[in-house]
C-alpha cells in the first residue's frame, strides 16, 4: 500500500514540477519598441511576480512529495514495525 501511495506521490510531483515550467514562462512578459533616428530599438523584459511566486510554490511541494515518496519507499528496509529498539 506504501508503494501505491508513492506512486501517487511521484506523479503528482512530476505534475506540480510540470505546471511550475508553465507558470515561470508564463511570468515572462516582452515588449519591443522600435527605434528611431535617434534611438535604436530594444525589447523590454517584464516579469509577473504572482506567477513566479507560484512557479517557487509549486516546485517547494514537488520536492517535498518526491522526498515523501523516496522515505516511503525506503522506510520499509530500514526498520521494520514490532521490533524492539536495542538499548
Amino acid at each position: 500500500m506504501k508503494r501505491w501511495i508513492a506512486l501517487f506521490e511521484l506523479g503528482f510531483a512530476a505534475l506540480f514540477l510540470a505546471c511550475a515550467v508553465v507558470s515561470w514562462r508564463a511570468a515572462r512578459r516582452t515588449a519591443e519598441f522600435a527605434g528611431t533616428e535617434e534611438h535604436p530599438g530594444f525589447v523590454a523584459v517584464r516579469y509577473v511576480p504572482p506567477l513566479l511566486v507560484l512557479a517557487c510554490a509549486l516546485v517547494t511541494v514537488g520536492g517535498l512529495l518526491v522526498i515523501d515518496a523516496a522515505a516511503r519507499i525506503y522506510a520499509g528496509s530500514v526498520a521494520r514495525r514490532g521490533v524492539e529498539p536495542m538499548i
